[in-house]
C-alpha cells in the first residue's frame, strides 16, 4: 500500500475476538498490501480483514478497536503501546477514504452540469431555435398581416400612401418588373426603402420623383429583396421585441402593438444595411435590368460603386426598358407630382 511504504514489515500484538460470546485472545496483527492479518502466537492466521473495510468502533478514545465493516461483533483492540499500529491504520483508513466515490459528490457535479447547460441552453440557443422555428411556421397571410400593419403604424407618421387610379396599375407593373410582390409608395417618413414581413416593400416618392430612369428604383426594390434573403423581415421585426414576442407570436399568432411602434421607430432611423456587388450584379441580370444608373444614383462619383458600373450585366446589349417613358412619367405624379 502506498499509504505505509515507509514501513517494512509492521506488526503488533492486540486483542481479538470472533463473537460477543468468546474470550479476547492475544494475537499477532500484521498489515499487508491489501488485507490486515490477525494470527495466533504460533504464527497461525486466524482471520483476514480487507484494508478498505476496516471500521474504527471508538474514534478518539483508547484503546483503539476495530472492527471489519459491517460485522461489530468481531473486534480487535490495539493497546496503547502499540501507537505505531494505530497510527498506520488511521493513515491507511484516511488515504481509502479520500480514494472513495463520492456519490453524493457526483450527484451535485452532475445536477450542476445539468443545471449550467439548460441555462447556456436557455441564455444562448433557445432564443435563435425558438425565432428560427416561429419564423418557419407563420404562414404567408399572416405574414403578408404584419407587414400591413407595420404600414399602418409607419403611416400615422409618414401620411397614407400614394396612390392614383393612372399609376397604381404602373406600380404593380414595376413589381411585376422585378419580381415583387407588393410596392407602396410613401410621401415621407422613410429615407429611401424598407423591406416588410408578407413581401412588402415601400419606397420613399424621391426614388420615382427625382429620378429619370426607373431602373434607379428597380435596383433599389433588388437591394431590398436581397436584404429580405439575408435576414427574414419578420424575424428582424421578432429579433426587436425579444424573446418574449417571439413566444408570443409562436403561441397566439400576434405582435403587440407596442412592439410594432418600437420597431418602426427604430427600423425607421437605422441605415439600410450593405449588399454585395455580387449579388446585386446577379439580382440585375435575373431581371435584365442595367446596373449602372442604380449605381450613379448611389454614388454620384462612381467611385464605392465601380463594381456595378464595370460589371453590368446589360452593359452593351439591347434591353427592355423597365418601363416606358410614358408609364414613368406617370408613376411619378403617383404622389401628386
Amino acid at each position: 500500500m502506498t499509504a505505509l511504504t515507509q514501513y517494512d514489515r509492521l506488526e503488533a500484538t492486540g486483542l481479538w475476538r470472533p463473537t460477543p460470546e468468546d474470550q479476547r485472545r492475544e494475537v499477532i496483527v500484521s498489515v499487508g498490501d491489501a488485507t490486515l492479518t490477525i494470527s495466533d502466537l504460533n504464527d497461525r492466521p486466524l482471520a483476514h480483514w480487507s484494508l478498505a473495510a476496516v471500521e474504527r468502533m471508538n474514534p478518539g478514545q483508547e484503546p483503539a478497536i476495530y472492527h471489519p465493516d459491517g460485522d461489530p461483533s468481531e473486534t480487535l483492540e490495539l493497546p496503547l503501546e502499540e501507537a505505531d499500529m494505530v497510527a498506520a491504520i488511521e493513515r491507511l483508513r484516511q488515504a481509502i477514504d479520500r480514494a472513495r466515490p463520492r456519490p453524493g459528490r457526483l450527484r451535485l457535479v452532475m445536477i450542476t452540469g445539468m443545471v449550467a447547460t439548460l441555462v447556456l441552453l436557455l441564455v444562448f440557443w433557445l432564443p435563435g431555435a425558438m425565432l428560427n422555428h416561429t419564423v418557419r411556421v407563420v404562414p404567408d397571410i399572416q405574414r403578408k398581416a404584419i407587414g400591413q400593419a407595420l404600414l399602418g403604424r409607419i403611416e400615422r407618421v409618414s401620411g397614407q400612401a400614394c396612390a392614383s387610379a393612372d399609376s397604381t396599375p404602373i406600380l404593380q407593373t414595376l413589381a411585376e418588373r422585378t419580381n415583387a410582390h407588393r410596392l407602396e409608395v410613401l410621401s415621407n417618413g422613410i429615407s429611401q426603402s424598407l423591406y416588410l414581413p408578407g413581401g412588402l416593400i415601400i419606397l420613399n416618392r424621391a426614388l420615382i420623383e427625382d429620378h429619370e430612369d426607373p431602373a434607379v428604383a428597380a435596383g433599389v426594390i433588388l437591394a431590398e429583396q436581397a436584404r429580405a434573403d439575408l435576414r427574414d423581415p419578420l424575424a428582424e421585426l421578432l429579433s426587436y421585441g425579444g424573446p418574449l414576442a417571439t413566444f408570443r407570436m409562436l403561441t397566439t399568432g400576434q405582435v403587440s402593438q407596442a412592439m410594432m411602434d418600437h420597431y418602426v421607430e427604430q427600423v425607421l432611423k437605422a441605415p439600410r444595411p450593405a449588399v454585395t456587388d455580387q449579388d446585386m450584379l446577379a439580382r440585375f441580370a435575373q431581371s435584365a435590368i442595367p446596373s449602372t444608373p442604380y449605381a450613379y444614383a448611389t454614388d454620384v462619383t462612381g467611385e464605392t460603386v465601380l463594381g456595378l458600373i464595370e460589371a453590368d450585366p446589360m452593359s452593351g446589349r439591347i434591353v427592355e426598358p423597365v418601363l416606358s417613358d410614358r408609364d414613368w412619367v406617370l408613376l411619378q405624379n403617383i404622389c401628386g407630382g
